[in-house]
């Protein structure tokens, strides 16, 4: 159940944390990813535990709740998680639950670790984008 790899690489592209790599980086990111499929009703990450994994959905939806409300749904070409990739100690702010079949992709936080020790110019690219992302964030 592989995802094409530019299918991979045009979803993480989206992504503004990523959006400075170059098509190689994002192959190379693509490539530590794992496929993954669950059924509607799935809880994929839970409001308080430990970030582990940035995902990116391929098909289906999601719901995203708040102290049992929610806050949006994301669907094809969207994704979560990512503050789990840099901060090893982010606690998840959502719930986030699958509200049909789901097919998508992660990216832990140890294959994407393990990538930046041998692609140390991802980090810097990638951290960039984050400062960049709080920076702004902070002004709304």
């Amino acid at each position: 159940m592989l995802f094409p790899h530019d299918t991979k690489v045009d979803a993480l592209a989206k992504a503004p944390l990523f959006s400075a790599l170059s098509k190689q980086e994002l192959g190379a990111l693509a490539k530590a990813t794992e496929d993954l499929e669950v059924e509607e009703g799935k809880v994929l990450t839970r409001e308080g535990d430990l970030g582990r994994e940035f995902f990116v959905i391929v098909e289906g939806d999601v719901s995203v709740t708040r102290d049992g409300n929610e806050l949006r749904r994301l669907g094809p070409g969207e994704f979560f998680g990512e503050i789990a990739l840099i901060y090893e100690n982010a606690r998840r702010t959502a719930t986030v639950t699958s509200t049909s079949p789901l097919r998508f992709f992660v990216l832990t936080r140890q294959s994407f670790r393990s990538l930046l020790e041998h692609q140390p110019e991802i980090e810097d690219k990638v951290m960039a984008a984050l400062e960049e992302r709080l920076g702004s964030d902070s002004s709304d």
